[in-house]
């Protein structure tokens, strides 16, 4: 009888060897990104960071990034500057952004043109507004207010809109520049009514809310922060907002979607980090920006002084925010056959 065949030791295939080493190294491989993630998480930030706004000084994706700047340095003993880069819609500073590594070190106050207009406005753009960056958190949403010069013969959306019906083209709006919010709103209200208002393009809100006021035009949207001091002065006069409905902070002006159903005239603005952020990093920097909107203080002083709303929510609200927003201006853009020279 021949005695029984001996089974090989598990470790004699050299397979099996390969096999069992790759699983180890990968167990270990998993075990080391977890610590390097914690680690990189719990040291960040270890080094400068910088905020880039795509605006001059004063606007609001500067002062955006100043109040984070301040709070990141108060909250975290960070070093943190603010960078303007102004120009071609936000072009300058998203391209500048898009190049710079994905460490948290580099971010960006982005208003949602950057992302949801210019994609479709422009047949080139040096930066993917998907592929390129990494959505932290939302941040605030402004109200624009549509805001007319006080000779104009109509006091709410209503009379305006037969105002507009009984002249068809002898009305101008003023904005700031092509693809601006002010440009795509106003053209989002024209689509909705049927009206023929014509656009005058200025280079900034200010001189085309000075041209309202002196009546040189007649209405415009601009953010209801800008028109307010103006409509307390008497040199403008508000007939609607641009919210979904009533501001808590002005509950006496009517919202434009009263008449105009489902309209609405809103921009926003996000943070955003270059590509591959590590997501303990955005994790870390959203429950920061979330901590600061959600302080009394900042409402009171910052936000409500503004009449900003905030939305800050999750990154993937952001993202999702971008791409469900993306088709309707793309629609418009297409539709009133808005194009830049």
């Amino acid at each position: 009888m021949k005695p029984p065949l001996r089974q090989a030791p598990y470790f004699s295939s050299p397979h099996l060897r390969l096999q069992r080493w790759l699983t180890a190294a990968l167990v270990l491989t998993a075990v080391i990104a977890d610590a390097s993630a914690s680690a990189r998480a719990d040291n960040y930030p270890a080094k400068t960071i910088t905020i880039i706004a795509p605006a001059s000084p004063g606007g609001v994706t500067d002062m955006l990034a100043r109040l984070l700047a301040r709070r990141f340095i108060a909250d975290w003993g960070a070093q943190a500057i603010v960078e303007n880069k102004p120009g071609a819609n936000n072009q300058v500073a998203a391209e500048y952004v898009a190049r710079q590594p994905g460490d948290g070190y580099t971010l960006f106050i982005g208003p949602e043109t950057t992302f949801i207009v210019n994609p479709a406005l422009y047949a080139h753009l040096a930066y993917d507004p998907v592929k390129d960056f990494t959505p932290i958190a939302d941040l605030v949403s402004i109200n624009h207010a549509l805001a007319l010069n006080p000779s104009v013969p109509a006091n709410n959306v209503k009379e305006l809109i037969a105002l507009g019906k009984a002249k068809p083209g002898q009305l101008n709006y003023g904005d700031y520049g092509v693809g601006s919010s002010g440009h795509l709103n106003m053209e989002m209200f024209k689509a909705v009514t049927g009206l023929n208002i014509v656009a005058v393009h200025y280079k900034g809100a200010t001189p085309a809310l000075e041209d309202v006021m002196a009546g040189h035009i007649q209405m415009m949207f601009i953010s209801t922060g800008s028109a307010m001091p103006q409509a307390k002065a008497g040199t403008v006069k508000i007939v609607g907002l641009g919210a979904e409905k009533r501001m808590a902070l002005l509950p006496d002006v009517p919202a434009i979607a009263e008449t105009v159903p489902g309209f609405t005239a809103v921009s926003w603005f996000g943070l955003f980090g270059p590509a591959r952020l590590p997501p303990d990093v955005v994790a870390k920097i959203n429950a920061e920006v979330r901590a600061i909107f959600a302080d009394p203080k900042v409402r009171q002083d910052f936000l409500d002084a503004q009449y900003f709303e905030p939305i800050v929510g999750s990154s993937g609200e952001l993202a999702e925010r971008i791409r469900s927003e993306e088709p309707k201006w793309r629609r418009l853009i297409r539709d009133a056959h808005i194009t830049v020279e």
